[in-house]
């Protein structure tokens, strides 16, 4: 009976529980997320450069106009749906089946080869432009309410750790099919190298049609999270929306700074990483070597998932988060003074692998509770300010992001042609070439060792909330809420 009382008294303590369905029904929107974001964020440098023959100049300028506008762009969505009332199916929720269609047909005409049908170069580049910033402000339209989703599923901190875990298996399923299946369709053969061993470049029909089949996806498990989740926590039938103090709360708030910057680093990084596939063709000269990489990223993270929650609720978030950069930075560091001492053809692809899956183990635990992290970053805005504003710090975060992939991006291309000295036009199919390989592996190598530095500094002396520091905090707002009930 004691026993029965006991699990009694601990389900009254949360009400809003969540199980299976709905952890399942977030997974499928952050899969419907990376389907296209990562197809565009791995591979629509690789179309530029090599399918519609842009310079690395004008590629820079166009991300760079893109996150300006962003500047304007998410904080305004932020606004919106802040502003927005919450109707029979919730607040955040309708924008899931809204916004599925739009942003699936904007990520396909990202891959239209515009060279197919006009010889202008300003008509490529203003296409370019279209595509590019339109599929931009659809994905926020659709990330912020589905970001913000999570903070009303439940505010069960455990139910908060369980949807961060299925998020990071649905992030893992989006991820890891474009990376995985990707080169598979877009990359054909164009010649032989001096071994004899075919060399593969990209192909332009196989770009566009993997893309439209990853848009028809995305818009299936978009409709999929849609059915199976149910918002829980009310939101305000009336929000009471204050952008000034909500802004001035998030300048003042330590845990969001900290957030902020280690969003703009690992973010980068996502991005850096697609550089790999330059890599892959023009120093290993083996693009199959994006699947093997692909699955040393995401398989200690899919072993790691099933211990998440239990390590989460014994040793907290933030503790977690700094052992693990410390892997991950201390394997980019070795990686960086190991590998160019490596043979290129011989034992170079089996140690950038194994350094690879260290790296990935380490990043398991940021990318698992990465997002249950954020929620909590917005609980501690309400704990201090008294608002509770979802959408507008999910879309300030967002906007860090998209900053980190920018920098990643500008940064990465500059690199490319800086350092390495590639061209597209006479790099794009030409394999390895003397000193432009290994200054791509310099640049791959020495970038990640930086940043993972960085998040593990930011993450280990810069972020307060530890688990006794939560602990207070969720008790603190439990009282709050069943108060304003």
């Amino acid at each position: 009976m004691e026993k029965q009382r006991s699990l009694e008294a601990a389900e009254m303590k949360h009400p809003n529980k969540i199980g299976f369905r709905d952890g399942l029904g977030y997974a499928f929107g952050d899969a419907a997320n990376l389907f296209v974001l990562t197809y565009v964020s791995s591979f629509l440098k690789v179309f530029y450069t090599d399918i519609l023959k842009v310079s690395e100049n004008k590629i820079s300028t166009l991300l760079l106009v893109s996150r300006l506008w962003d500047a304007i762009n998410d904080p305004m969505w932020g606004n919106i749906v802040a502003k927005k009332r919450p109707g029979k199916n919730g607040k955040f929720r309708p924008y899931l089946k809204w916004c599925a269609i739009p942003l699936g047909i904007t990520a396909m005409l990202c891959f239209v080869n515009f060279r197919s049908f006009t010889t202008s170069e300003a008509v490529v580049l203003a296409l370019m432009y279209a595509s590019y910033i339109g599929f931009g402000m659809m994905y926020t339209a659709m990330n912020i309410p589905y970001g913000s989703l999570a903070s009303v599923i439940t505010d069960d901190p455990d139910g908060r750790t369980l949807l961060s875990t299925f998020r990071s298996v649905g992030a893992g399923l989006g991820g890891a099919i474009p990376l995985l299946i990707g080169p598979m369709i877009i990359y054909t053969v164009s010649g032989v190298n001096s071994q004899g061993v075919e060399v593969k470049a990209a192909d332009a029909d196989g770009m566009f049609s993997f893309g439209l089949i990853m848009s028809i996806l995305s818009v299936i498990f978009y409709f999929f999270c849609y059915g199976t989740t149910k918002e829980r926590v009310a939101s305000p039938e009336t929000p009471q929306v204050d952008t000034k103090k909500t802004y001035l709360g998030m300048i003042k708030s330590r845990p969001f700074i900290v957030a902020a910057l280690s969003g703009i680093l690992i973010s980068g990084q996502l991005q850096f990483a697609s550089l790999n596939q330059y890599l892959y063709k023009n120093f290993f000269e083996n693009t199959d070597l994006s699947i093997i990489g692909t699955i040393a990223n995401y398989l200690p993270m899919a072993v790691m998932i099933l211990f998440m929650p239990k390590l989460v609720k014994k040793f907290g978030k933030q503790e977690l988060c700094s052992v693990g950069t410390f892997f991950s930075a201390l394997a980019s560091i070795l990686m960086f003074f190991i590998i160019p001492r490596c043979d290129r053809l011989g034992s170079g692809p089996v140690v950038f692998m194994i350094f690879s899956f260290i790296i990935g183990f380490g990043y398991s635990f940021v990318s698992i509770t990465n997002w249950a992290i954020i929620t909590d970053v917005i609980d501690y805005q309400e704990y201090t300010t008294g608002i509770r504003s979802e959408s507008e710090v999910y879309a300030v975060y967002t906007f860090c992001r998209k900053l980190g992939q920018t920098l990643a991006d500008v940064g990465g291309i500059k690199l490319l042609g800086a350092v390495a000295g590639y061209n597209g036009a006479i790099h794009g199919s030409a394999g390895y070439v003397e000193g432009v390989g290994e200054g791509i592996l310099f640049v791959c190598t020495i970038i990640p060792a930086i940043v993972y530095t960085l998040v593990f500094i930011l993450f280990k002396f810069g972020y307060p909330l530890n688990k006794s520091k939560l602990d207070v905090m969720y008790k603190d707002l439990r009282v709050r809420r069943e108060v304003t009930e």
